[in-house]
């Protein structure tokens, strides 16, 4: 079958498949047949169809006919029987090519016919609309008007449909002027479908005066409506008018409830839900596949995931959607096992996958991190040839990114044919989240070369790796263009705004930012009240959760996250151990690993180190490593081995993957003096293969990041900063300054303290202090957590310096100003 479309307008001599004749240039519905004997008839004695033509085999065979195939093998036989000229034939032929979407076959038919009667052309206008693109359909609506047809009103109907479904307002209103222009303006159906176009189209309160003028409305008309606003975004309206429907005597049918269970889903109202549902059951429609699939949805999205799955299981048909709609279901609740093991069961009893199925089982493998069920997935899809879908590539490379694979996310994304600006989104965001910045603000960069347009997700993907950078000039040129690109009245954008100044160093300025947003999204407030608690600001962080608690927006799992680490950094035990209970009496929340952890880090910070071990031994769930990590950095800083040693026990039984730990236990080993148990501990990093992060800061100055190792000589000005450290530390000692040496041994004095003087963070601020003139704030980001020694010698370069310095580590900020620190020393 050919592929090329036909012109509905201008109609060209096309040769008749079945007669072998060719179609007059200019046909007109009057112009006489020829018929196969030679005679001719007029229009009116081509309307008397003999009833033996209706009871001829082929008639019969026509009615009978299932395929195109099918329809391919009967024309022979009309073509045999010289029926080809009957209008019973010609008026099947075309109603039937156009059913089996040949609209080429349909069009050589329909233009062999010279005396054309209506029902052909409405029956061509109804193939175009369901067949074919909304160009070729208006057009033969066009010729339609062009060769006088009397219009019907589903002429109007079929069109109306195809202009709504592409979204066309300006020929849609054209068509509703002549469907009033033909007298239909009343018409049930036909204004139906002008409702559907507005709705459609995204003019929902034009949908809805259209439907308000209807004299009569049938249930057809009240689903379009409901659905209009449903699907604009209107969801408690669309649950409105549920009510009003029933008060104007009209039962909803289970096209209004797969309409309206999205809706209850979309406004999170259980209550509401459970309505339906309850409606459902007693109108007896709960046995049918789409409505049970659209309540497995809705409880999902009403977090209510274990009746959602009652109801899947009792389902006696299921089709895929169903089988989608309960993994998303798992995936939505944060239970990627769950959702996986629906997955495998799906393709177990022998359903085949679609790309939404693959899109929710490759989040599921990135929450979950499991690269090998992520590299079966790959191999799943290319083997369903989805490797062409844009939306699946995009679930791959998010699914390699999570699972820390970005090699793997890269390799797809330069593959990828056709990308979008979601692909671009999803490789940013990935290597941001891999920490991967400068590649992420690469792509960023090329993405706007290659004039790919940007979108918020572009914003909320970039901005947090320029967060992670730490440096107020980025953060200062990206903040301009979100408000070029006017995209600063967006929630999430100013949301990660408030992150990243905050991230930055310059706290006042996302706080004038987060008091100057029109509205605030639960993360807008978790963002501010974390950068207090980042910044040693406990006590603010507390009073801005306690406004949070006045408003509207409630808090959630993460606030209190946020609240009990601000409460740790501050020293403010008591209020964060009473968010702690607040989160589970007042607002039902079941706390996690993190919050416990959270606790533990608070007890243990402020010395309460017997406390925090009777909290860990009596917690509900088997503690994991951020807890006894949090245990053991208190250790550290307490200088207890006892309990230290035990945290690192069975930190070490659990198998973790960074020697961070075991650098803690071996420090609180050579403050103890304990020098062969500091062996140990090395000689385990060794058998085991971990090895010691590096340390290394980060100073952002003239454009350029300049990045330092402790140790490294490979910086161009490395002569000149080591001796410019060793003036300082004459200078800082004059003033009171001690070097820590505990932490290390084996070594002579000396060596100890040059040791010392090469820690990365006073490399970096050295070369700050050279490279600046007076007055000029210091700022540096540092991978690891400061340690003490650093601490103290940055106070008192700040003081014999006159210079104030900003120094981010791994956990929070230290602004070191006159002598002191904001920690207060407590860190």
């Amino acid at each position: 079958m050919m592929s090329s479309q036909v012109s509905p307008l201008t109609p060209t001599p096309i040769l008749h498949p079945i007669t072998n004749l060719s179609t007059p240039s200019t046909p007109s519905k009057l112009r006489l047949s020829s018929s196969p004997t030679g005679a001719y008839h007029s229009l009116s004695q081509r309307t008397h169809i003999p009833s033996h033509v209706y009871q001829h085999p082929s008639a019969i065979l026509l009615e009978l006919c299932t395929s195109l195939q099918e329809l391919r093998q009967i024309i022979p036989l009309i073509i045999k029987n010289g029926l080809c000229g009957e209008l019973l034939f010609q008026t099947k032929l075309v109603s039937l090519f156009c059913k089996y979407g040949s609209l080429i076959e349909a069009a050589r038919v329909f233009e062999s016919v010279e005396d054309k009667v209506d029902v052909l052309y409405h029956t061509m206008l109804k193939g175009y609309a369901k067949n074919s693109s909304l160009d070729d359909a208006f057009s033969f609506y066009c010729r339609m008007k062009y060769d006088n047809v009397e219009p019907v009103v589903y002429n109007f109907t079929y069109l109306l449909k195809v202009l709504g479904d592409n979204s066309d307002l300006r020929r849609g209103k054209e068509v509703q002027g002549q469907l009033i222009a033909s007298g239909f303006g009343l018409n049930l159906f036909a204004m139906t479908s002008v409702v559907n176009v507005y709705a459609k189209c995204r003019q929902i309160d034009e949908a809805y005066k259209m439907f308000d003028r209807m004299p009569e409305r049938d249930s057809v008309s009240w689903n379009t409506i409901i659905a209009g606003y449903a699907q604009n975004g209107h969801a408690k309206k669309a649950l409105d008018l549920i009510i009003r429907m029933q008060d104007e005597g009209q039962r909803p049918d289970s096209v209004t409830l797969v309409t309206v269970l999205p809706a209850a889903a979309d406004v999170r109202s259980l209550w509401i839900g459970k309505s339906i549902h309850a409606y459902v059951v007693r109108a007896g429609f709960d046995s049918q596949v789409n409505i049970a699939t659209a309540l497995v949805d809705m409880y999902s999205k009403c977090g209510s995931v274990g009746i959602a799955r009652l109801i899947f299981d009792r389902m006696t048909e299921r089709t895929v959607v169903s089988w989608n709609s309960m993994i998303d279901g798992y995936v939505q609740s944060e239970d990627p096992v769950e959702a996986l093991a629906i997955f495998q069961k799906m393709l177990d009893v022998g359903f085949e996958p679609t790309n939404v199925t693959i899109m929710e089982a490759l989040h599921a493998c990135g929450d979950l991190g499991d690269i090998e069920r992520g590299r079966f997935l790959h191999q799943l899809l290319d083997r369903l040839n989805l490797g062409s879908d844009v939306s699946v590539m995009n679930s791959l490379i998010s699914m390699y990114s999570k699972c820390r694979r970005v090699d793997f996310a890269a390799e797809t994304f330069e593959n990828l044919q056709g990308k979008t600006s979601v692909s671009w989104n999803a490789m940013i965001l990935g290597y941001a989240q891999n920490g991967l910045v400068n590649e992420a603000l690469s792509h960023f960069c090329e993405m706007q070369s290659q004039n790919i347009k940007m979108d918020t997700f572009t914003m909320v993907s970039v901005i947090p790796a320029l967060a992670e950078l730490s440096i107020t000039r980025q953060a200062k040129w990206i903040h301009g263009l979100v408000v070029r690109s006017c995209f600063d009245k967006n929630v999430f954008v100013m949301t990660a705004l408030v992150d990243m100044y905050a991230k930055c160093g310059a706290i006042h300025t996302a706080r004038k930012l987060f008091e100057m947003m029109g509205e605030r999204h639960v993360t807008t407030w978790n963002a501010m009240i974390d950068g207090y608690g980042t910044h040693g600001l406990g006590k603010e962080a507390v009073e801005l959760f306690n406004e949070m608690q006045r408003g509207a927006i409630k808090p959630n799992d993460v606030t209190f996250l946020c609240v009990i680490s601000a409460c740790s950094h501050s020293g403010l035990v008591e209020e964060g151990l009473k968010s702690f209970e607040s989160m589970k009496n007042d607002y039902g929340l079941e706390p996690v690993m993190d919050h416990y952890g959270a606790i533990v880090d608070l007890l243990g910070r402020a010395g309460r180190l017997d406390e925090a071990w009777e909290f860990i031994k009596k917690m509900p769930m088997e503690p994991g490593i951020t807890v006894f990590g949090a245990m053991l950095g208190a250790c550290r800083i307490y200088k207890n081995v006892e309990l230290g040693e035990k945290s690192a026990m069975r930190i070490f039984e659990l198998n973790p993957d960074d020697g961070g730990y075991h650098v803690l236990l071996s420090n609180i080993y050579a403050t103890a003096s304990m020098w062969d148990k500091v062996a140990e501990v090395r000689t385990m990093m060794g058998n085991t293969g971990l090895k010691k992060t590096p340390g290394c800061s980060l100073v952002d100055l003239g454009n350029e990041v300049h990045t330092f190792y402790s140790g490294s000589t490979l910086h161009p000005q490395s002569k000149r900063i080591y001796d410019f450290l060793e003036t300082l530390g004459d200078k800082i000692k004059a003033a009171g300054y001690v070097p820590d040496t505990n932490s290390i041994h084996d070594v002579e004095d000396h060596v100890k303290k040059q040791l010392l003087n090469s820690h990365s963070e006073k490399l970096a601020i050295s070369f700050g202090l050279l490279n600046t003139g007076p007055g000029t704030t210091i700022h540096i980001r540092k991978n690891l957590r400061v340690c003490g020694d650093c601490h103290n010698a940055t106070k008192y370069i700040s003081l014999v310096t006159g210079r104030e310095i900003i120094v981010r580590d791994m956990h929070r900020f230290h602004h070191f100003k006159n002598g002191t620190c904001s920690c207060g020393d407590y860190w």
